[in-house]
């Protein structure tokens, strides 16, 4: 499928697409397919499910995407959380692995409300890219996100340089 190479990911239509169930992986990381390989170590990016379409459409490329009833997770080369700032609407795991074994009090405030509460096993892959790299690309990623959140792309010139 072409992508285009302009949109704006907060008028862009939805796009539906089937589930496909993966074996079971090690408790809570993202179970990657072996091919393509994910040679830089791999972190995801969860974005709100009512943005992931827009973004899927929006970009020029994506690799492995998650999701479950919450969010997407797209996958990202390791370090992509270094020296910027992702908005609060997002979740980022590092190791693309999910850490749910420690539930917090029902009355702790949360950064991100959407680990409360049950959560299926593991999100399932929607998305496997056709090239050689599972990676969506983080840069323009990054400023979908921020655009869908209505935050301000921050980063830090020179930091892990």
């Amino acid at each position: 499928m072409k992508r285009p190479h302009s949109c704006d990911p907060l008028t862009y239509p939805s796009l539906g697409r089937p589930s496909v169930r993966l074996p079971s992986a090690p408790a809570g990381r993202f179970a990657l397919p072996a091919e393509p390989a994910a040679r830089l170590g791999c972190d995801a990016v969860g974005t709100p499910r009512e943005h992931g379409a827009k973004i899927m459409n929006c970009l020029p490329r994506v690799g492995c995407v998650f999701a479950d009833e919450l969010r997407w997770w797209w996958i990202v080369p390791a370090g992509s959380d270094i020296g910027v700032t992702w908005p609060p609407s997002t979740s980022y795991a590092v190791g693309a692995r999910l850490e749910r074994s420690v539930a917090p009090p029902t009355d702790a405030p949360l950064a991100d409300p959407s680990w409360r509460g049950p959560r299926p096993a593991l999100p399932l892959l929607i998305h496997r890219p056709d090239g050689d790299s599972p990676y969506t690309p983080p840069l323009p990623l990054y400023f979908l996100v921020c655009r869908l959140a209505g935050s301000v792309p921050h980063w830090s010139p020179g930091v892990g340089a």
